[in-house]
């Protein structure tokens, strides 16, 4: 049996979003995280389809509709949620014998930390309502999406922060999970980062927040430069790990630094988790997060650089970190073959 995580850049049906609504940790800002919600669909819908789950189909509609959003490429399911991180608590596509299965793991909220009864039955309402074309297969571990980068070639990288905490999968240890990761995933290489962590992330040092695996034997990572930032010791640390890991056949990765952007800060003054790691990769384009930063445009020309031939498109994510995630946390990307 032949076992394949798909890379994100590889062709998709679709993104698999989850809509904001009064029930949800957004209820204070709304309006605000609609705009981003409606321009990341707009900007999602040129290039492939959107499913989207809301508890109140009728209400999403209707905002995306008078909003002028396409929405014969929006298929909306009235599905209950308890908060819209679909990156964490949406199905994890494989390939098994080149078909498409998608793996439903447990999601517990990052480790107990928030309520997640509701989102993690999504995946199988979806598939109930004949959303999903794929088997889903129930799978007894914890594990979100974003704490694994495939290459799509059998290279997985991952952090130790997240994957150790002792409230996902307490009774494995790292072998034992690097095993679960080879049966599951047809992982035959695991890159584990020991450093690296930003505040303001409720989800134990995701890989999508500070590394990623790009095309061509390519890492492109956060990297801060000032040595006040209190974020500059730890960073520098990963830095250090990614120039010493090398690739399946022994070579070193080409390494691409992200800009630094300057602190932000929620009202209370808690440092937020804005990083320009958390980008999605889609059909022909890839969707940045931007915050009103000096160094927005350094940050979209380097991920360029990654992924040549795509067109590369920022989208205001500060709103998004006022609740600690930014683009890709909010996005679960569909492969071939998934959708109807």
């Amino acid at each position: 049996m032949k076992i394949r995580l798909p890379a994100e850049w590889e062709p998709q049906d679709g993104v698999l979003l989850a809509w904001p609504h009064p029930d949800t940790d957004w209820s204070d800002r709304l309006a605000e995280v609609w705009t981003t919600y409606t321009e990341l669909i707009r900007q999602i819908v040129r290039f492939e389809k959107v499913l989207l789950v809301a508890p109140d189909s009728e209400a999403a509609q209707n905002h995306l509709s008078n909003a002028g959003v396409d929405l014969s490429r929006v298929t909306i399911c009235p599905i209950a949620t308890n908060d819209t991180w679909t990156r964490d608590f949406g199905p994890i596509t494989v390939e098994v014998n080149d078909q498409p299965v998608l793996l439903d793991f447990g999601f517990n909220g990052w480790g107990l930390k928030f309520a997640a009864n509701l989102d993690n039955q999504v995946t199988q309402q979806l598939k109930q309502q004949g959303a999903l074309l794929p088997r889903a297969n129930s799978i007894g571990l914890v594990f979100e999406g974003g704490s694994i980068e495939s290459n799509g070639c059998g290279t997985v990288m991952t952090t130790s922060q997240c994957l150790l905490s002792p409230n996902r999968n307490p009774q494995l240890t790292r072998q034992e999970l690097e095993g679960a990761m080879q049966s599951l995933f047809g992982a035959q290489q695991v890159l584990w980062l020991e450093h690296g962590h930003l505040e303001g992330d409720d989800t134990d040092a995701h890989i999508d927040t500070l590394a990623r695996l790009c095309p061509n034997d390519t890492i492109i990572y956060v990297s801060c430069d000032n040595p006040a930032d209190s974020h500059y010791e730890a960073l520098q640390k990963m830095e250090q790990e990614l120039k010493q890991l090398a690739t399946a056949d022994g070579s070193p990765y080409r390494l691409l630094a992200l800009p630094w952007p300057e602190a932000k800060y929620d009202v209370e003054g808690n440092r937020l988790p804005a990083s320009y790691a958390n980008y999605l990769v889609i059909n022909d384009a890839v969707l940045v997060p931007t915050y009103r930063d000096p160094v927005d445009n350094g940050a979209l020309a380097m991920i360029a650089l990654a992924f040549p031939g795509r067109e590369i498109i920022g989208i205001d994510c500060l709103p998004l970190i006022e609740q600690h995630g930014s683009l890709h946390c909010i996005t679960m990307q569909l492969p071939q073959g998934v959708l109807p």
